[in-house]
């Protein structure tokens, strides 16, 4: 059980976590209230409408899947139908050589018979072979047929040489023999087609060999073939037109984001509704193996194949493609035996089904953010009538405790007037403090507040031992340029040389810790940790030494004094914290490193360089850019050991 002393600093943990400005609470109750209200309406009206849309596009993709697989099957049946009929003619059957007017009637009629029948045909088992095409645009160019041909018929018979001719004859509508063109001869063999050797291992039962694409006119087909049983050895064939299919789903899609499919037995996709993609699919079906592998470049076909493979009849699913949800339709082609295991697949964003009951809840929405807006306005008002001067004076706080104690706004307003005598006081006060604060911080480098309570120093007592790097610096013979110029003109040299110094140090992430006269004293590495504080300071030292001699150069121009200034640099241990008095404090470092820096920067004088730099520095620094000239060894006031020396320069040597 908490004790009654801890039960306070409870309570304000979750105080402080739950505090906020008035007009956020304000705001938060009405809009909550509105949010209660509003969405839970909104949310049953768009589930309503989203699960009516999705219902009817269900059933509308079922029914043109179903179109689909009957339009598959009824293609499938009328090849089926012409072939049988041919497998029992006799005219179709007999010598290809012989009564070729006759076999040219025959072939007309049953390729009139449907549209579908791309062309049909009869291979014998001596290699004979005979073939008709009907009155289509594709077979005309393809043969280059003459002028007011309506039908073509193609035979390939042995001539006397026992070679194999092929003869094409093009023909009118009434059947006069048009011309006759010799391709001389050719090694196209019937028997060794697949149609043919299915259909003799079928032992008179029709087989299926396909969807491909056909050679001659590129178009995608499938063919139905069957062995004679009065003739063993003559198979009669049809192909069969299957780009009406892909037409189909094109001009019957439920949604403009539809795609519609077929895949075979396989799963290998034979018919896409893109006619682009479709274009793309013909030549990867070229070759008459079921098991060769296709693939477009549509992104739903991943996601659709495992639907495929999964066992069930069919029906409707909803799954997520690239993130965004689909329906999709599976239709089996189960009407006839010679297309099992052929699927129908139409596949449909659901955004394009729910566009209406989306608009719909946009609408609402719409009006929602604009009932909330005007109740965010109203509680901003009312919180503003409120609270108007506590969030100024809330303003007037955090500046302070950021240091911000600039003299413009909301500073420079008015001083605050309220009807609550409590705020007036609590103004004042807060004037009061805000003017001591910066009188102070005149006197105290805010930076170094700043990082000091960033770094977590606040505790008076806080030193500990660190690395840090040192640097000081000090101006040759300014007791002379004082004694030589007015104290008003070295103040405002000091000022200026303050300035552009300051400035560089900052820059580089140094603290000034102290100004000492024409001196300046800066550390590197506190407050706040820095593990590139030795480069920073060489760094920083080098640009200090290039500020001073623009300063100088201008000087000069200006016929002012020069401010020859030398630096010492050392890194090492010391001390750091705040230090002094109960009363008095002062943050600085205390130790061997600090006077280490101090002497060496006198040291200059004796070696004649500008900064001087120690072993410690040499040994930490990893900047290439950086060069430190070994000088020797030189004995330090107070120091019984002597140390290395070194001239710190760019390592241009500039």
């Amino acid at each position: 059980m908490a004790s009654p002393s801890t039960r306070p600093r409870a309570t304000a943990r979750w105080t402080t976590r739950w505090t906020q400005p008035l007009r956020l609470h304000l705001s938060t109750i009405i809009v909550a209230l509105l949010l209660g209200i509003s969405l839970p309406l909104i949310w049953l009206a768009n589930d309503q409408g989203t699960r009516l849309s999705t219902g009817a596009a269900s059933q509308e993709m079922r029914l043109l899947a179903r179109r689909v697989a009957t339009h598959y099957e009824a293609v499938f049946n009328d090849g089926l139908a012409v072939v049988t009929l041919a497998a029992a003619a006799d005219t179709l059957l007999d010598d290809p050589s012989g009564d070729m007017a006759g076999k040219a009637r025959f072939l007309d009629r049953a390729l009139a018979t449907s549209s579908h029948i791309d062309g049909l045909y009869a291979g014998h088992a001596d290699g004979t072979f005979l073939h008709g095409v009907g009155n289509r645009e594709a077979w005309r160019q393809a043969l280059d047929a003459p002028e007011g041909t309506d039908h073509a018929v193609r035979s390939i018979h042995r001539e006397a040489d026992g070679k194999r001719h092929s003869v094409w004859r093009f023909r009118t509508a009434g059947g006069t023999l048009l011309s006759r063109r010799d391709d001389g001869e050719t090694e196209y063999d019937p028997r060794l087609r697949p149609w043919y050797r299915a259909a003799i291992k079928g032992r008179g039962a029709p087989v299926t060999v396909g969807p491909y694409t056909m050679a001659t006119t590129g178009e995608l087909g499938l063919t139905i073939a069957v062995e004679a049983q009065d003739v063993p050895g003559t198979v009669v064939g049809a192909d069969v037109l299957l780009t009406t299919i892909s037409k189909l789903l094109s001009d019957e899609a439920v949604s403009p984001g539809a795609r519609g499919y077929v895949f075979d037995d396989d799963m290998r996709l034979i018919v896409h509704s893109d006619p682009a993609l479709m274009a793309k699919l013909l030549p990867q079906l070229s070759g008459r193996s079921r098991h060769a592998r296709v693939d477009v470049d549509d992104p739903l076909l991943g996601s659709l194949r495992p639907l495929l493979a999964a066992p069930g009849d069919g029906g409707v699913h909803r799954i997520g493609i690239d993130g965004a949800p689909h329906l999709v339709a599976l239709e089996p082609v189960d009407g006839v035996a010679g297309l099992a295991g052929t699927t129908v697949v139409i596949a449909a964003p659901l955004s394009d089904f729910t566009a209406e009951s989306a608009a719909l809840l946009k609408k609402a929405l719409a009006i929602s953010v604009a009932l909330i807006a005007a109740g965010i306005l109203a509680s901003l008002l009312i919180a503003r009538l409120v609270s108007r001067s506590l969030t100024r004076l809330a303003g007037d706080a955090a500046r302070i405790g950021e240091l911000d104690l600039e003299a413009g706004p909301p500073f420079a307003s008015p001083p605050l007037a309220s009807y609550v005598e409590e705020i007036n006081t609590l103004s004042a006060a807060m004037a009061t403090a805000r003017g001591a604060i910066r009188s102070f911080a005149l006197y105290v480098p805010r930076e170094l507040v700043r990082k000091v309570i960033a770094a977590g120093r606040q505790d008076p007592g806080a030193a500990s031992r660190q690395d840090v790097t040192v640097l000081f610096t000090d101006i040759r013979d300014f007791t002379t340029v004082s004694e030589q110029h007015a104290p008003e003109e070295v103040v405002a040299l000091l000022a200026a040389y303050f300035e552009r110094l300051n400035e560089i140090v900052e820059a580089h992430d140094g603290v000034i810790v102290q100004y000492l006269g024409d001196s300046i004293y800066a550390m590197w590495n506190a407050p706040e940790a820095d593990p590139d504080h030795v480069d920073k300071a060489c760094r920083c030292t080098l640009a200090l030494v290039a500020a001073v001699a623009a300063l100088n150069a201008e000087n000069r121009a200006a016929g002012l004094p020069e401010l020859v200034t030398r630096f010492g640099l050392h890194t090492g241990v010391a001390v750091v914290g705040s230090m002094g008095a109960t009363t008095r404090r002062q943050y600085t470092a205390i130790g061997d490193t600090v006077n280490v820096a101090s002497r060496l920067e006198g040291l200059n004088k004796e070696f004649g360089t500008t900064a001087l730099a120690s072993a410690a520095i040499r040994d930490a620094a990893r900047d290439p850019a950086l060069r430190v000239r070994p000088l020797g060894t030189a004995q330090l006031k107070g120091r019984t050991a002597e140390i290395a020396v070194f001239d710190l320069t760019p390592a241009d040597g500039g």
